[in-house]
């Protein structure tokens, strides 16, 4: 792996942490089509790249999604019954769709991560919040709400606080304890999603890149996840000195161009 690319995925974490913690979200709209392209100028087979970026940008979600949960935790903010329901979910779909995504055209699978992302962009941008009208749901519908939101994130590589959130505040839950839990529950999503694009990457064998683990990439989520770690915390200081709700918007447009672009990379 040359220099250039070494500086690459170090500029990609510093980017990700920042944004992650700024705006408390995660960072697999940015790291998906950014190591799209990364993975296409690095020479390998368009049919490969997006599960490479998927797999590799859901390990890198580990470290991060750990330290956030552990964060919120001090602070006892996890609803952690939730927590205890969703998580077999979560787990489940997680896994089970990286079977599906492994099976699925780079092209189509870039085509539904640009539509999801447009969904989450639009919903970024208008800041609309959804309207508390119902109590907690029972156990068995916070499992099947849980299988759901893992199938989603596996598929666009996400932590799922953009399902999990509007889900938890849609029944009464506080918003500020519907993302300290949707931060629980994004650490189990993204260990079961980094394993299942392992074990589907290995069942391939057919990329031949050196230093890959299945579809996960090491040396990239090593040096992001470095960086990452350390300007997560920045962000979320800034995060009271900038002008979040405009950072968002903008941040909203970039999410699209980054999706088109991937889109258009792999047709």
């Amino acid at each position: 792996m040359g220099v250039e690319w070494v500086i690459a995925f170090l500029i990609l974490g510093i980017v990700v942490g920042f944004m992650a913690g700024l705006l408390g979200i995660g960072g697999g709209g940015i790291m998906v089509p950014v190591l799209t392209s990364i993975f296409l100028a690095q020479g390998i087979p368009v049919e490969q790249v997006v599960h490479m970026a998927l797999g590799t940008a859901m390990a890198s979600i580990v470290v991060t999604s750990f330290s956030s949960m552990r964060a919120h935790h001090k602070k006892g903010a996890i609803l952690w019954n939730v927590v205890k329901y969703m998580a077999g979910g979560v787990i489940l779909g997680t896994f089970a769709a990286t079977f599906l995504a492994s099976s699925m055209k780079s092209s189509h699978l870039a085509l539904f991560f640009a539509l999801f992302m447009a969904y989450v962009s639009i919903q970024m941008a208008i800041d609309k919040k959804p309207k508390p009208t119902r109590s907690l749901s029972s156990p068995p519908s916070l499992f099947g709400a849980g299988s759901f939101i893992g199938v989603i994130s596996a598929l666009v590589s996400i932590g799922g606080g953009s399902l999990t959130v509007p889900y938890l505040v849609w029944q009464n839950v506080d918003l500020k304890k519907a993302i300290a839990t949707s931060a629980a529950i994004g650490f189990p999503l993204s260990i079961a999603g980094t394993v299942g694009y392992m074990v589907n990457g290995l069942l391939q064998s057919s990329h031949g890149v050196e230093m890959m683990v299945g579809f996960v990439y090491v040396p990239a989520v090593l040096l992001i996840s470095i960086m990452s770690y350390f300007t997560a915390p920045l962000g979320a200081k800034m995060a009271y000195n900038l002008p979040v709700a405009k950072l968002k918007k903008i941040f909203a447009l970039l999410l699209m161009f980054l999706s088109i672009k991937m889109l258009t990379s792999v047709l």
